[in-house]
């Protein structure tokens, strides 16, 4: 039997909560997959013995997948926002997510094939838009809001003027 931690991140899954675990485990660090846990009986969207629940970490960040049926679709409201600090590391975790099913979005943002939104953010990206220099920042925010997947050395351009 799991303890929870005092705060876990559950995401709700069409069936496939295990799959999408194990793919986090797989591609993020400090990622894995923990208990699995069977439904005792059936339910709306399952039979007994479906699996019901996976406990699992996302880089450190305990999260439970429930398999709740197709009810529920996820948004942009909530995403996870991995710190990147290279182009290299920016490119690994982005293609990962697309090249497995998912989908590109604006600014860095993209989805994975279950639905769920990631923001791969350079750490360049976040120290240029909060640069004490208002006219560096403007350049930065601008340049990122043409981009889908960060170009690290564009933005650092940008930012240089």
């Amino acid at each position: 039997m799991v303890i929870p931690a005092k705060n876990t991140i559950c995401l709700w899954f069409d069936g496939d909560a295990e799959e999408a675990a194990r793919f986090y485990a797989d591609t993020f660090p400090d990622s894995s997959v923990g208990e699995i846990e069977h439904a005792p009986g059936d339910y709306p969207s399952g039979k007994k013995g479906d699996v019901l629940t996976v406990w699992f970490t996302v880089m450190g960040i305990p999260c439970l997948g429930l398999n709740g049926g197709p009810g529920v679709k996820h948004n942009e409201a909530f995403s996870f926002q991995v710190t990147t600090e290279d182009q290299a590391e920016t490119d690994q975790y982005w293609n990962a997510i697309i090249d497995h099913g998912g989908e590109e979005n604006v600014c860095g943002w993209c989805r994975d094939k279950w639905g769920i939104s990631w923001q791969i953010t350079p750490l360049v990206l976040t120290q240029g838009i909060s640069d004490p220099d208002e006219a560096a920042a403007k350049r930065v925010f601008d340049a990122m809001m043409t981009m889908t997947k960060i170009d690290i050395a564009a933005i650092e351009a940008a930012r240089r003027g």
